[in-house]
């Protein structure tokens, strides 16, 4: 960031009055798209970061918004970070990025606000959060929930159909003709809800399918890591029969399983095929190309942050916001 960036250089750059990059900054006031883009462009051009003591003195509201996730070194939880970023932009607030490393100490800390005095609300995805500790204490700012955990909050809880997502995913490896269908990523610790939802659509798919659950094609793994979906596929593929297909709860784990397939000399998807969760980037660039749910990113960021502002503007927003997703064919099925 250059110094000595403030409104009048960006107003220039954008060819509009200051009045109105303020505006399109705080997201107030009536402006057009094009005005909008001219704005953000030349802020992005110039680096210009809106001063948020000022601001706070003028408002009450620092304009600082705090994003906390599990892990960043997790490529599904760093493009959503990227995707929050943005839209915190447009809605001309600083989002700052957290990683609680899904410690259920530090989550309850964040829950409950006890965070940089700037922050004006928390966008959270928790791993471990004690509700009961969390409602006893009560919260102090205002929070939105992210992921797959139910959780008895009052906090608006942005997320997709997790269980719908999976059963689609097991739909599609039925419809091309597999019937061994193993997963990577049951978990047995407690609050793994990822996991949980997943595995319930799976079963019902089976179900569906009049096939019967075998616990031993579900392995159970410590993350979501490469390395565990590695180990969990070689495991799986060391069985007495082994399966013709895998669903994998994340795209990481996937790439495991791809990688103990080649391991073994096997083809995708013809000796097994392959299907993840998430839809990262890596995803289009794993060889084959993997088949993957694709939960709406952009839509779940857009749906994050418009219900924190409200909760930070003392407005109401829905206990639950359902984001969409699609399944992504490509070449590992």
């Amino acid at each position: 960031m250059r110094a000595g960036i403030g409104l009048r250089e960006v107003a220039q750059r954008a060819g509009v009055s200051m009045r109105t990059v303020s505006n399109v900054v705080r997201g107030t006031g009536r402006f057009s798209e094009a005005t909008q883009a001219r704005v953000l462009r030349a802020v992005e051009e110039l680096g210009y970061r809106p001063n948020t003591a000022a601001r706070r003195l003028r408002t009450g509201r620092s304009g600082v918004l705090l994003l906390a996730v599990p892990e960043l070194t997790m490529p599904y939880f760093a493009e959503l970070a990227g995707h929050l970023l943005r839209e915190a932009a447009e809605h001309g607030c600083i989002l700052l990025v957290e990683a609680t490393g899904g410690d259920p100490e530090v989550e309850l800390e964040i829950a409950l606000g006890r965070t940089d005095p700037l922050v004006d609300g928390v966008i959270l995805s928790p791993l471990a959060l004690d509700d009961r500790a969390a409602a006893r204490a009560g919260a102090t700012a205002p929070v939105v929930l992210l992921g797959e955990r139910v959780h008895d909050l009052p906090c608006p809880h942005v997320t997709i159909d997790n269980t719908g997502a999976a059963r689609a995913a097991t739909v599609h490896l039925l419809a091309r003709g597999r019937r061994r269908i193993a997963v990577i990523g049951r978990q047995t610790v407690p609050h793994a809800a990822t996991s949980a939802t997943r595995l319930a659509g799976y079963r019902q798919a089976l179900e569906q399918a009049g096939l019967r659950y075998d616990e031993e094609l579900a392995p159970p793994v410590a993350a979501y890591h490469r390395a565990d979906g590695a180990a969990a596929a070689r495991l799986l593929l060391d069985l007495p029969e082994p399966p013709d297909a895998v669903f994998c709860f994340a795209d990481a784990l996937a790439q495991g399983a791809l990688h103990a397939a080649r391991e073994r000399g096997l083809t995708v998807p013809d000796d097994l095929a392959v299907v993840g969760f998430d839809d990262v980037e890596e995803a289009r660039y794993t060889a084959p190309p993997l088949t993957t749910v694709a939960p709406d990113k952009p839509e779940l960021a857009r749906l994050a942050v418009s219900a924190l502002l409200d909760r930070i503007g003392g407005r109401t927003a829905p206990p639950v916001l359902p984001a969409g997703h699609r399944l992504v064919v490509r070449d590992s099925s």
